[in-house]
Order: structure tokens, then C-alpha cells, then sequence
């Protein structure tokens, strides 16, 4: 092969259909190591993998992304930790959608330029020889991936270098933009987070957004029969190859034939708050919502459109607009009960550092009010939340 073969063609000299699936296959390795190594593992520890993957990965994101491990982790436990305020990296709900959209790495580079931001939440992170003299110069790394995509491919190696780089800004932009802003949302918490879609298969699983800021410490971030999260699906083969652990995949509950409420009801339900909460929307709001829409004028129902939303989201996130609303909407009689009893429910989870007598206490209490409302729905909920406990593996000795 002479030099002019070697620039046209490279030393593989693939065809068309080879090169785009070879693109497909070096970028999604690259999404794999950003969602598996830097999230799961380097930024939320829910999950162990061994030191040969974890240095696989830390390699491939030095000459793929340029990206370091430390400013990446970091920068996203600040995000979590101020989600949707002014301290928050990347928000879109504060910054905009279209600058964290179009350009969410460089909101990305300038939290990570500082320092006080890298001290608090980079702890645990590498801090070997090869951080410190070889993955800290990025421009090494992606210059050493251009030259060796030159050579394999030739000059359509340049387009094939470019890929490979605007790869994780495209998918940043779009996970913490998009991810933020527009989807649905299985859950409540206290942020604007949501699942961009239930097949988490171009961007790693990183499309299941509301699940992840519900359950951060999750190693699988498909919670939903219908959902499927292709990160998860790699952890499960390393798993079974013994290069992975996971430490977490969500709330651990068991439920009993027995109605009661004691101390491992209280515990099991702090353990799956965010779904009692998603399950009262469905049973007990939903319906109910339904009920008045069909018994009410034109006026009433029109009022009542955006009322099951309303009525269960977290009061951080309704605007001005939203609370005049709703405050129109809890004047339609038993709404305004079912309301009130999801923000004393709310209220109850807050306490969950606290003495665990006082949950039950408020628990029970709380029960008592439910049932009293005359609401079946409230009873029935009331009845299933009794039901919860803690499995006998996890129950204190």
C-alpha cells in the first residue's frame, strides 16, 4: 500500500456500511463508559466494577473525550446536590434550555474550572500516576485518537475523529437540557427531571432521567415493565463475568397479608417514598380528578385539565401561574382534601432523619385522617400503605 492508498482508504480500508457501524460501535463504547464508569460508579458509587474495567474506561475517556475523571464526577454531584437553583452547573430550568442544549459543555468547563467545586464533591476519584502525568493532558489523548483514525480509515478518519468528539457534548446537551425540560415523569422529586424516553438504548440509559434524580444511588435506571436501560444491560454481562457488582437497583420492600403499622411499615415506606407518592397520584388523585371532571360544567373541567398534575407536583416547581391554579382548584370539594393530605404525607418522608417513633406516630395519624375523609380511594390507599414492610434479610436483628 503506498501513501496516497493510505490516505484515501487507511489501513483498513472499509466500506461505507463497515465505517458507519464502526463509528456507531467506538461512540457507543464511549456513552458506555461515560454513563457506566464516570455516573454509576465514579459519581454515585452504585456499583462496583474491577480495577481492569475501571482503567479500560478511564483510557478510552482520555482519548475519546479528553474528559477527567474527577472534573466529570465532581461537577455532576454539584448538579445533584443544587439541582434547579442558581448553584446548579447545568440547569436549564435556570439557565435556559437552549444554552445547556447547544452548549452544555461549556457550562460543563466552567464549573469545572473551579476549584472549591472540585475539593468539595471530587473526593474518591483517581488520583494515581497516570491521572497525575498522563490523563490530566487532554489534548494528548484526543490528538493521539486523531492520528490513529488518520491511519485506520484515512482521510475520512478526520470526520470519524470529529464524531468521536462532539459524541458526549451532543449527548450532555441533550441528557441535562432535554432531560430537564421535556418527557414524562414517573415520579415527583424535587427538580424538573424527566424520562426522555422508556428505551434508554442511543445515550446509555442516561434517557431515563426522572428515575435517576428519584433514585440517584441506583445501579439500573429502568424502573417501569416497559422501560429498558441498555447501560443496565452491560452491567448485568460484566456482572456475570465478575467484573461488576451493583450496590443498589432501587427501594427493597416486601409487602404482608397483614394490615398493620409499625416500625418496619415506616421504614419500607421511607425506602419507597417516591413511589407511594407516584402511586397516590395514580389511585387516589387520578381518579378523583376524573370524578369532578365528569360532574362538572364546561367552566369547572376546563379549570380541571391540568389539576392531576398540579395537585402532585413538588411546590418547588410551580411557577406563579401554576399556584393560581391551583388555588382555584382546591375549592372544588374533596380536591382540596387530597391536596392537603399529599403535602402532610410529603411532610412525613421530611422527618426521615429524625426519631423513627415520630414517624409512626404521624403515620398512624395520618391513616386515621384518610380514612376519615369518607374518600374509598383514600381508604384503599390507606390500606395498601399497611401493607409494606421491611424483607426479613434487611430487618433489624
Amino acid at each position: 500500500m503506498n501513501i496516497l492508498d493510505l490516505l484515501s482508504h487507511g489501513l483498513l480500508n472499509l466500506s461505507l456500511p463497515a465505517l458507519i457501524l464502526t463509528v456507531f460501535v467506538l461512540t457507543h463504547i464511549t456513552v458506555l463508559a461515560v454513563t457506566i464508569y464516570l455516573h454509576r460508579f465514579s459519581a454515585h458509587r452504585a456499583l462496583w466494577l474491577h480495577p481492569a474495567l475501571q482503567h479500560f474506561f478511564r483510557l478510552w475517556l482520555w482519548l475519546g473525550t479528553g474528559m477527567v475523571t474527577k472534573e466529570w464526577t465532581a461537577v455532576h454531584r454539584k448538579h445533584h446536590a443544587e439541582c434547579e437553583t442558581e448553584e446548579d452547573p447545568h440547569s436549564p430550568v435556570v439557565m435556559g434550555i437552549n444554552k445547556i442544549l447547544w452548549d452544555q459543555a461549556g457550562a460543563y468547563r466552567v464549573a469545572a474550572a473551579k476549584t472549591e467545586i472540585l475539593d468539595r464533591y471530587g473526593s474518591g476519584t483517581p488520583d494515581d500516576w497516570l491521572e497525575r502525568n498522563l490523563y490530566r493532558h487532554s489534548f494528548l489523548g484526543i490528538s493521539i485518537t486523531f492520528i490513529i483514525d488518520v491511519l485506520l480509515f484515512g482521510v475520512i478518519g478526520i470526520t470519524v475523529w470529529a464524531l468521536q468528539m462532539v459524541c458526549i457534548p451532543f449527548v450532555g446537551g441533550i441528557i441535562n437540557g432535554i432531560g430537564h425540560f421535556w418527557g414524562y415523569r414517573n415520579f415527583e422529586p424535587a427538580d424538573a427531571s424527566r424520562n426522555i424516553s422508556p428505551v434508554g438504548f442511543l445515550i446509555g440509559g442516561e434517557e431515563l432521567h426522572n428515575n435517576h434524580h428519584t433514585y440517584p444511588n441506583s445501579a439500573k435506571l429502568s424502573f417501569k415493565p416497559w422501560e429498558f436501560d441498555i447501560g443496565w444491560f452491560w452491567i448485568s454481562l460484566f456482572r456475570a463475568l465478575g467484573l461488576a457488582k451493583p450496590y443498589s437497583t432501587g427501594p427493597v420492600i416486601a409487602r404482608t397479608d397483614e394490615a398493620r403499622l409499625d416500625r418496619d411499615t415506616a421504614r419500607a415506606l421511607l425506602n419507597d417514598r417516591f413511589n407511594v407518592m407516584a402511586t397516590y397520584a395514580k389511585t387516589v388523585v387520578a381518579p378523583l380528578v376524573r370524578e369532578k371532571q365528569g360532574e362538572a360544567n364546561e367552566a369547572t373541567r376546563k379549570l380541571l385539565r391540568r389539576a392531576h398534575r398540579l395537585l402532585c407536583r413538588d411546590e418547588s416547581l410551580l411557577n406563579d401561574s401554576h399556584r393560581r391554579q391551583l388555588a382555584d382548584i382546591v375549592e372544588v370539594p374533596d380536591l382540596k382534601t387530597v391536596y392537603e393530605l399529599r403535602l402532610r404525607l410529603q411532610a412525613i418522608w421530611a422527618k426521615r432523619s429524625g426519631n423513627l417513633e415520630e414517624v409512626v406516630s404521624a403515620l398512624r395519624q395520618w391513616c386515621q385522617d384518610a380514612e376519615a375523609s369518607g374518600l374509598d380511594t383514600l381508604r384503599q390507599f390507606v390500606e395498601e400503605l399497611k401493607r409494606y414492610t421491611v424483607p426479613p434479610r434487611l430487618a433489624p436483628a
